[in-house]
């Protein structure tokens, strides 16, 4: 499975403004809301955060992955954002988050959800794919940069 099978182009942002773990999530459920043309913006929004509160997908290195299942989709979509600043997103080595992948699956399915999930981490163990996309302020580069990187390994 590669990342731009489930990572809209319009679902990209490059400045992700907000300094807490809340305003972060919504931030990207409102550019994946528009990207995919999703209603229920609130419900998608309580269950990441529900999810959160199970344990924190800041999973280290300047990287937060939230996901969550909820059928307000019909199949697994993503939003990606960079958070120039950083946000303390409590993750597990205690730094702040700069790069989020947001991964939403419907509820039935485990599957592509897990396959995302393992997609991105793959691609994200990388440093210099990180630290290229960090220094990152636009999102088609952003895009062309994830996309050469998803086609690069397999």
């Amino acid at each position: 499975m590669k990342i731009v099978e489930f990572l809209s182009e319009k679902a990209v942002t490059a400045n992700i403004k907000s300094t807490t773990k809340e305003g972060v999530l919504r931030e990207l459920v409102d550019v994946l809301c528009r990207a995919e043309g999703l209603r229920n913006k609130e419900d998608l929004i309580q269950v990441l955060i529900n999810r959160e509160n199970l344990g924190s997908t800041g999973i280290g290195q300047g990287v937060g992955i939230p996901h969550a299942k909820s059928n307000v989709v019909k199949k697994l979509v993503a939003a990606f954002g960079l958070c120039p600043q950083g946000v303390n997103f409590e993750a597990l080595d205690g730094e702040p988050v700069y790069i989020f992948f947001l991964l939403v699956a419907p509820e039935e399915s485990a599957g592509p959800h897990l396959k995302g999930l393992a997609r991105i981490s793959r691609l994200l163990k990388d440093k210099y794919f990180r630290e290229s996309l960090k220094a990152l302020t636009d999102e088609k580069a952003i895009l062309k940069l994830i996309r050469e990187e998803d086609a690069k390994k397999p």
